[in-house]
């Protein structure tokens, strides 16, 4: 059976020092409940497992999508701009199968993690702009084994 993953870039932010601290804009939290409330309106998230990189940006974009889910934002340290797309790759292997999974995370990670996924390299990834959400399934989580389904952005649902 096909796991589903979510790959979401945190919504528009600030600029600033350090970059962990960064906040979002007023229009990055109107992205977000723009897609929070698309998300919402879907049957197959239920018992969706929420995790977000431990940066300021994108603990608040899971914030607002797990409050319109009904979800607890766990950290997951791995899923910062920089990691490495291989090292999330070889945590999603070990992960229970069952439940969809929604990562908040950063370009350039979310572009090379779906890239790697998807077409076996990271440097095939999408390009993300804030707030879009890349839909993928897969058997097992290895390089090159996913499908994408959907890539959604926050114009397509205004």
């Amino acid at each position: 059976m096909a796991e589903r993953l979510l790959i979401l870039r945190h919504g528009e932010a600030g600029p600033g020092y350090p970059d962990a601290e960064r906040a979002l804009t007023d229009w990055g939290r109107g992205e977000v409940e723009r897609l929070a409330a698309w998300l919402a309106g879907r049957s197959d998230l239920a018992g969706l497992h929420l995790l977000a990189s431990p940066y300021v940006r994108a603990w608040q974009t899971a914030a607002i999508i797990g409050e319109a889910l009904g979800a607890a934002v766990e950290t997951l340290p791995i899923i910062t701009p920089d990691d490495d797309p291989a090292a999330v790759a070889d945590w999603l292997l070990e992960q229970p199968e069952g439940r969809p999974r929604l990562l908040v995370s950063h370009m350039p990670l979310v572009g090379a993690l779906t890239g790697l996924l998807v077409e076996g390299r990271a440097d095939r990834g999408l390009a993300f702009p804030t707030a879009a959400v890349a839909e993928l399934e897969a058997g097992v989580w290895a390089a090159g084994c996913a499908r994408l389904v959907g890539f959604t952005t926050p114009s397509d649902l205004s």
